[in-house]
């Protein structure tokens, strides 16, 4: 095993890795920015290292001011999360040119399932189904793009070849708007990955979004953990998952383990990979992508399989083997997670930024915060706002539903706008509740979402505030006040106040 580590990544992914190297007795080396010089990884880790002014490109992803760090505190290997560089075949192979062990996929594998117009003729070969589609190509003109389309059908969706996480995606419903979407596809492209080149797929509709964990060991051994459910999304980004999903049944379960199994294996795949399908009301699944890295959502089937999957990726990349079989897994119970941001659902989602004044993380059986940001810290402009994952488990998925409504409205965050509120409806829509939705289900029941006042209030409190209401009205203004004195003041108030509300 390893006796020092870096930790190439910042934020709740960070911590997490940390505390799996403690868990191991690996020291852990954090880097860190000029904006992130007190951030909870960087107090959490037993060294650190200064790497660079604020903006990504000039710390974060430089790979090699990443591996001067590593080879300067000694480290062995290098742990690179999700993000940033965790999927650069480049900086896979310049760790393991420097001596030292990159803890994920070869560089190779990297590049083969990074490239999207690879990765769908490698799963055709292999024999998984991919959703229909044109690959494109430098030399493709948008007259071929639109023969294409026609071909396959219109809606269909232009994606960014070299990409993910939802740049450089555009929804075609009209041969019209073809033209102006592979644009704006490909200036976003080539902006986020350095690679304008874009493709064509059917859009299925509805459809569910659904992916496959997968790990394998350096000795021959791949095994599914079975799936996740990925569909609530907004901006094609995803925002609540959860394991099992409610809509994959155990033969369909069994198939499309088997095809994420076969997509790691045709590219030699070592470590832990997802493998994520679109599903069809039909039931029937095609290939998305293959994530060679950790997920964000990883947390899920942790919960349900009993797998440490970071503690795991470890041990892969020190050489040992799997310690189960496929026959050895199984799930129980259901788990939830909900990605707790700082945005404004009510503006689009826009990003909020500011110091973080005072956090208090929910706290009880089966509800597990993966944090990167509490009390003291700053959401800056420069990096994804997410402030933590909640993930709550339960024997049943109606009481998974209940834990996490009751831990996000335990969760306290002052100083930034959050989406926990938005976090709370969606889980208590009927949809949701039911199980029966699709990757459309933000769209279609929250586009225009403005937060409320909280409606689960007891009926002793509701009535409490209703005559606090009452008295203030009737009540003379105080001795020296301006006969307009806001009313809503919470020093007016008889009953009990929340700052914000």
């Amino acid at each position: 095993m390893f006796r020092k580590m870096l930790i190439a990544n910042r934020g709740e992914i960070a911590v997490r890795l940390i505390h799996a190297c403690h868990e191991l007795g690996i020291r852990a080396v954090a880097v860190y920015s000029d904006a992130d010089a007190d951030a909870l990884h960087v107090r959490l880790a037993d060294e650190a290292v200064h790497i660079g002014p604020a903006p990504p490109a000039e710390s974060y992803l430089r790979g090699d001011r990443i591996i001067e760090a590593a080879r300067a505190t000694g480290c062995e290997a290098i742990h690179p999360g999700y993000g940033f560089l965790a999927e650069a075949p480049d900086f896979a192979r310049a760790v393991r040119e420097a001596g030292l062990v990159f803890v994920g996929p070869s560089a190779e594998a990297i590049r083969r399932m990074g490239v999207k117009t690879e990765a769908r003729a490698l799963m055709q070969a292999a024999g998984v189904p991919v959703v229909p589609g044109y690959q494109g190509g430098e030399s493709a003109a948008d007259e071929d793009f639109l023969r294409a389309a026609d071909a396959i059908g219109y809606p269909v969706m232009v994606k960014a070849a070299g990409g993910g996480g939802g740049k450089g995606i555009r929804v075609v419903r009209d041969p019209a708007d073809l033209p102006d979407a592979l644009a704006s596809a490909r200036r976003e492209a080539a902006h986020a990955f350095g690679d304008p080149n874009v493709f064509l797929e059917k859009f299925i509709e509805p459809a569910r979004h659904i992916e496959v964990q997968v790990l394998a060991d350096e000795h021959g051994r791949t095994v599914h953990l079975f799936e996740r459910e990925c569909s609530i999304q907004r901006r094609h980004q995803k925002i609540i998952e959860e394991s099992p999903s409610p809509a994959v049944t155990p033969e369909l379960r069994a198939r499309m383990g088997e095809a994420a199994v076969a997509a790691a294996r045709v590219v030699g795949y070592a470590n832990a990979g997802t493998v994520e399908f679109i599903v069809g009301p039909a039931g029937d699944f095609y290939f998305l992508e293959m994530n060679t890295r950790l997920q964000v959502e990883h947390p899920v089937t942790e919960m349900v399989t009993g797998v440490d999957l970071v503690t795991q990726q470890i041990r892969i990349a020190a050489g040992e083997p799997l310690p189960f079989t496929q026959e050895d897994l199984s799930q129980r119970g259901h788990a939830i997670e909900c990605r707790v941001y700082a945005e404004d659902p009510a503006s689009g989602f826009l990003p909020a930024t500011g110091p973080v004044l005072r956090t208090v993380e929910p706290a009880g059986p089966g509800v597990r915060v993966d944090a990167g940001v509490v009390t003291g810290d700053e959401v800056t402009i420069h990096y994804d706002p997410m402030i933590a994952k909640v993930i709550t488990f339960a024997g049943s998925r109606a009481d998974a539903i209940r834990k996490m409504d009751w831990a996000l409205a335990q969760y306290v965050i002052l100083g930034v706008t959050t989406n926990l509120a938005f976090l709370r409806d969606v889980l208590r829509h009927p949809d949701f509740v039911a199980g029966t939705f699709s990757t459309r289900f933000v769209d279609e029941h929250f586009e225009l979402w403005a937060e409320r006042c909280p409606d689960d209030l007891p009926d002793h409190a509701l009535i409490a505030l209703a005559l606090s209401e009452v008295q203030m009205e009737a009540a003379p203004a105080p001795s020296g006040a301006a006969p307009d004195a806001d009313r809503y003041s919470p020093w007016a108030r008889l009953d009990a106040f929340r700052l914000g509300e």
